[in-house]
């Protein structure tokens, strides 16, 4: 192989424009493409910037020999001239121009690689994620990464304006477990012990705004040992806020004029503020969802006052439990679904736990529904008027507890959504959801759980709630949502150690239980601490919604599975006796 030492790079393969011709210069890359006519050869020289073509002619016989052997993926260097293209390329922002090859330099040769280097490559994603560093080498992907590098300055800039200090705080933590999981790390100093990697540095940042630091930002590492779906990853990362004396309106007007430089430095689009306001209970009622797509209609509408006695036992029987019966209208979209796709969305919709999916189709005013015989004529008047029809519509009705219906419900508002071709990615609705519950009950536990996390202020108006009816207590809470997917989440937090204590005993925390979790937290909340309050973005959900892909492995550098595993590195692996030995650990069958 060659060396580079007398021969440094000049210019970068996509810079190259019609106002270079005549220059001398130097690339370096990987061969993309290379094409022999005989006399002629041909190769599309690639980097992070682009593609330049080179050109290597028959009479620098040392070059031209060299390239002779060339393949796809070679690191080569080259000395030439820049001359304008007899065939230019329109699609290529060098397309004007080539580089006349005098010298040629093979700095590494390569393998034939298990995947194409396209944009448009079809390769399954378990291969692209084991190849990573190749797959890495595509440009929208690239791309990706120089979207998720911008975005970061941005915030970086916006918040050192704002008088934001930037603060490192552990990774390394206490195990606190009220939320998702934790991943233990075991101490080998301290032999039975463990640190937990921080799901949120929720307790450090708070802690900043009792050390009187004011205003703290941190873009940081999250993990958590949890379920994995198409937008969450085990590790994350987080753009970590918090601000000293302020209420949610001065960190909802911050984060609105944030969001609004963001969007404009690093996609050139113009959002307004402020942002649509609606409440948890407005959300859940109109879309199923604290995080709904404002981008399409299909409301949810709630038609069980209307059919709580209809003489279809599916309907009332479900209303007689206590339970819901709601749907949505998809109005003149019904012409795309005949029985059979509809008899698709039935199956969709028990995929969410729902026992299946009433219909009532209207076209040119007439009604035809295999329930349409159970329903009286004022029981379906009302119903075409509450679901708003007007000459044609497709009614999807689910019966069932309120969690089921909701959840079916809005998967299916947003599975039409996308079936339909109505979530523009380049249409950004974005909107504050508040008030929500403080608490929510978990059958798993049997108990109240925090909806957020324990240190989220109640609204001071429900505060007699919270120890004889938690349901009924709503929280100084928000959220920031963009096409389906949550931006961001914050609140006020608690500043008084009082409350705080209220709060862990209505989440059933014994004295021992606070002290041995949050002992260190709740003391410090004794020597004078500010009202405040904070909101973390989840940073790869954001870059996601930037780069508009739907894949969140799209804009992660080293991303892992579903199953949270490293194709690439084949982490999580076994580690060695004497390792296990070293902190203290044996697995429980001896081995």
């Amino acid at each position: 192989m060659e060396s580079i030492k007398d021969f440094k790079r000049t210019n970068y393969c996509g810079d190259l424009r019609k106002e270079d011709i005549g220059k001398e210069v130097i690339l370096m890359g990987w061969v993309a493409k290379e094409r022999n006519l005989g006399s002629l050869i041909f190769i599309d020289l690639r980097d992070t910037t682009g593609i330049s073509q080179i050109v290597v002619r028959e009479e620098e016989k040392e070059a031209f020999e060299k390239a002779e052997g060339i393949r796809g993926e070679y690191v080569i260097a080259v000395k030439g001239k820049v001359e304008e293209r007899e065939s230019k390329n329109p699609n290529m922002d060098t397309g004007d121009v080539e580089i006349n090859v005098k010298e040629l330099r093979i700095l590494d040769r390569a393998k034939t690689p298990p995947i194409y280097i396209k944009d448009d490559d079809d390769a399954q994603e378990e291969i692209r994620l084991k190849y990573r560093y190749l797959d890495l080498r595509k440009k929208h992907l690239q791309d990706n990464l120089k979207l998720r590098a911008k975005t970061a300055r941005v915030f970086r800039e916006f918040l050192d304006q704002e008088n934001f200090v930037e603060v490192e705080t552990p990774v390394l933590n206490k195990p606190t477990p009220e939320g998702a999981r934790d991943y233990l790390v075991p101490s080998r100093v301290n032999p039975e012990k463990f640190y937990a990697l921080p799901q949120s540095p929720q307790l450090m940042k708070q802690l900043l705004m009792v050390a009187g630091m004011d205003r703290y930002y941190q873009i940081v590492k999250c993990f958590r040992d949890e379920d994995l779906r198409a937008n969450r990853q085990p590790e994350f990362t987080q753009v970590d806020i918090e601000m000293s004396f302020v209420d949610e309106e001065d960190v909802m007007d911050l984060n609105e004029r944030l969001l609004q430089k963001i969007f404009k430095e690093v996609k050139g689009v113009d959002i307004e503020i402020p942002f649509r306001r609606m409440s948890y209970q407005e959300a859940m009622e109109n879309y199923g969802s604290d995080k709904p797509d404002l981008r399409f209609g299909f409301p949810l509408k709630n038609l069980t006052e209307i059919v709580k006695d209809s003489g279809f036992k599916v309907f009332s029987g479900n209303c007689k439990e206590g339970y819901s019966v709601r749907g949505i209208n998809i109005g003149d979209y019904e012409k795309e679904f005949s029985r059979k796709k509809v008899d698709r969305l039935e199956k969709f919709v028990k995929g969410y736990g729902a026992k299946g999916l009433a219909w009532i189709r209207i076209k040119d005013g007439e009604i035809s529904s295999p329930i349409a015989k159970f329903l009286s004529e004022d029981e379906m008047d009302k119903i075409m008027e509450t679901m708003e029809v007007e000459k044609n519509g497709l009614l999807l009705i689910v019966a069932d507890k309120n969690n089921i219906v909701f959840e079916a419900l809005s998967g299916l508002r947003n599975h039409l959504g996308k079936e339909l071709g109505l979530k523009d990615p380049k249409d950004y609705q974005l909107a504050w959801v508040v008030d929500f519950p403080l608490f929510e009950y978990s059958e798993e536990d049997d108990r109240y759980v925090s909806k957020h996390h324990p240190f989220t202020h109640p609204r001071m108006e429900d505060l007699e709630f919270l120890e004889d009816s938690p349901e009924k207590v709503r929280s100084i809470a928000y959220d920031i949502v963009c096409n389906g997917d949550e931006l961001a989440g914050g609140s006020i937090r608690i500043n008084n150690r009082e409350l705080q204590e209220k709060m862990f005993k209505a989440l059933n925390l014994s004295d021992d239980e606070i002290q041995q979790k949050f002992g260190f937290f709740v003391e410090a909340l004794q020597y004078g601490t500010p009202p405040h309050g904070g909101i973390a973005y989840g940073l790869d959900r954001l870059i996601m919604i930037l780069a508009e892909t739907d894949n969140i492995k799209d804009v992660i550098a080293f991303p892992k599975t579903k199953s949270a595993t490293d194709l690439l590195t084949e982490a999580p692996s076994n580690v060695t006796e004497d390792q296990l030995e070293e902190v203290h650990i044996q697995f429980a069958d001896g081995k």
